[in-house]
C-alpha cells in the first residue's frame, strides 16, 4: 500500500503558524506544513526540493499556496493524487497560472463569494481552462474562507 503524503502550502503572507496551517497541523500530525517566503521562484524551488521525489501527494494550496499546488501539479501530475485549492490566486498581480496547459488531476476549489483579494471571475474562468477534473465550490465567505474552511469534510477530501 502507497502512503499518501499530504502537504499545506499557505499563501503569500502566512506562515506555517497561521490558522489553516495550524488547524492542519492538529487534526493531521502527519502532514508536512513547511514556511515560504521570497518570490514565486524562490517558494516553487523549495517546495520541488521538499518533496523530492514523494508520489502520492494530496497538495492543499490556499491562496498563493493554492497557485503554487497548482504550478507543481501541472508540471508533476503524475506525481499528485489530489489538488485542493481554498481561494486560489492563480492569477494574482504579475504572477498567473499558464492557461496554455491542462491537467486531469482531479481539483476541488473552494472559492468565496466575497473574496476582494482573488476575484472569483477570473479564478472561475482559468481553473475550468486548466482543470479537466475539477470540482468547484463557490461559497458565502470572504478570502479567508472563514465561515467555510472548518466545516469541509477533510476526512472525506485528505482522510
Amino acid at each position: 500500500m502507497r502512503i499518501i503524503t499530504k502537504v499545506f502550502i499557505h499563501g503569500l503572507e502566512s506562515s506555517s503558524k497561521g490558522t489553516k496551517a495550524v488547524f492542519f497541523k492538529e487534526r493531521y500530525p502527519e502532514m508536512i506544513v513547511p514556511d515560504f517566503n521570497g518570490d514565486l521562484n524562490e517558494r516553487m524551488k523549495k517546495l520541488t526540493a521538499l518533496l523530492g521525489d514523494k508520489e502520492d501527494l494530496m497538495l492543499i494550496g490556499s491562496s498563493f499556496g493554492g497557485l503554487m499546488g497548482a504550478l507543481f501539479s501541472l508540471r508533476y501530475p503524475e506525481r499528485v493524487r489530489r489538488l485542493i485549492l481554498l481561494a486560489p490566486a492563480l492569477c494574482f498581480r504579475e504572477y498567473k497560472l499558464p492557461d496554455s496547459e491542462t491537467t486531469d488531476v482531479p481539483v476541488v476549489i473552494y472559492h468565496g463569494d466575497r473574496d476582494e483579494v482573488v476575484p472569483l471571475g477570473p479564478v472561475r474562468k482559468i481553473s475550468r481552462k486548466v482543470f479537466s477534473n475539477l470540482t468547484f465550490h463557490v461559497v458565502d465567505d470572504d478570502h479567508l474562507l472563514h465561515k467555510t474552511f472548518k466545516t469541509i469534510d477533510w476526512d472525506g477530501l485528505i482522510g
